[in-house]
């Protein structure tokens, strides 16, 4: 693999995705001052993940066109700047202005980011995508616990720290990704009859259920990340506390996220899909009705269970367009932010008319609909394929 260019935007991967994993725990934290309801938690969570979703294949289309170098430096820079100006907000609309233009950072680093990891693994294509998620995913999970306690203990001014403490990741891309991108390594796999295969069979229910598998999942990963601080706010735990407890669920579910990579390049795509989306049901309710030992036992396989498709699910989208794979990357990546913004949203807002852990009980059953889903893939889509990088003009 090419180490530089991999571990270059899996931690800047790993920064980004703790100021972003932050948001709902601000928000929970400002809910007394700012005298906000369950259904403005949730939005403000939900328009964040939008706008981090829905530019994303435009930036995808730069980094195809561009590469990923300066996309992914400016993307960190620009999330870091306005998550600071963020915590001087003194309104709920300021709040969501400011972290929406954080938001855009986001969308930028992203699309290049997985771009690059596919191409850094040299054939390994769903190990390496695995590993930028891992330290996303990781990023996700530090990102509730640090805020936590930061903000238990200095309020708003704690959490400026980890937007500094981003920076020198900036530079770490801006001299590491300088290097053009060797995509003439992998041009003799571009017209392999699998991927031929694979680009033939896929049919209108095949798109459906791969569009049904990306967004169930989504919701019910983002309506954890968004609502279950709140639901265990509401139940008298502090906010270290239930931000250790989200925390065991984000970093299970990426220890899953590299887990199933490294399945992915061993084992057939849709099998996978099948069967952790079954087995993380279970564990997505228990999580509801337990507490010590059992909730941490419950939120770890859990989070294993649905992290496990995550980069097999972009992998399957660069293979689908080999030649724009930041395009494909932007697309899958936007998409699934947005099913889950909308998702926890809607979540939100349903909380406020019937109850939170109702509305978090039906989130804990999308897994089965992921399952069902995936039984629809074909065999010849998700069978494992070599990445072919998309041709940039070098990073």
């Amino acid at each position: 693999m090419n180490l530089r260019r991999l571990s270059s935007v899996s931690l800047g991967h790993l920064a980004i995705d703790i100021l972003g994993s932050s948001v709902a725990m601000i928000l929970t934290v400002l809910a007394v001052p700012f005298d906000l309801s369950n259904s403005q938690i949730g939005v403000g969570v939900m328009i964040y993940q939008l706008v981090g979703s829905l530019t994303q294949p435009f930036f995808g289309v730069l980094a195809d066109r561009i590469g990923g170098r300066w996309l992914g430096a400016a993307g960190l820079a620009w999330t870091a700047t306005f998550y600071w100006a963020a915590t001087f907000s003194t309104s709920y609309p300021l709040l969501l202005l400011l972290m929406s233009l954080a938001a855009l950072g986001s969308a930028a680093f992203h699309p290049q980011g997985a771009m690059n990891a596919s191409e850094a693994g040299r054939g390994r294509a769903s190990s390496s995508t695995a590993i930028f998620f891992l330290l996303g995913q990781t990023g996700l999970a530090l990102g509730p616990v640090l805020a936590g306690f930061l903000l238990e203990s200095s309020g708003l001014a704690g959490v400026r720290i980890l937007a500094g403490a981003s920076l020198p990741l900036v530079f770490l891309m801006a001299l590491w990704l300088q290097q053009p991108a060797d995509f003439a390594h992998h041009q003799s796999h571009s017209a392999s009859p699998g991927k031929q295969r694979s680009r033939a069979a896929l049919r209108r229910s095949v798109f459906v259920a791969f569009v049904l598998v990306v967004g169930l999942r989504a919701t019910v990963q983002s309506g954890y990340y968004g609502l279950l601080p709140k639901f265990l706010a509401d139940q008298g735990y502090t906010p270290s506390t239930y931000g250790l407890m989200v925390g065991i669920f984000s970093l299970t579910l990426a220890i899953g996220t590299l887990g199933g990579g490294i399945l992915g390049d061993r084992m057939s795509h849709r099998t996978l899909l099948i069967w952790a989306s079954f087995l993380a049901a279970p564990f997505t309710v228990w999580m509801l009705y337990s507490s010590g030992w059992a909730f941490a036992l419950a939120a770890g396989i859990g989070g294993l269970l649905i992290g496990a498709p995550h980069s097999i699910l972009v992998v399957m989208a660069q293979n689908l367009l080999p030649k724009r794979q930041g395009l494909a990357s932007g697309a899958v990546l936007g998409f699934m932010f947005a099913a889950g913004a909308a998702g926890t949203g809607l979540g939100g807002w349903a909380a406020d008319f019937v109850s939170l852990p109702l509305v978090l009980l039906v989130m804990a059953l999308l897994p089965l609909g992921a399952g069902l889903a995936a039984l629809f893939l074909e065999r010849d889509v998700v069978t494992r394929t070599v990445v072919t990088p998309a041709s940039v003009q070098g990073d």
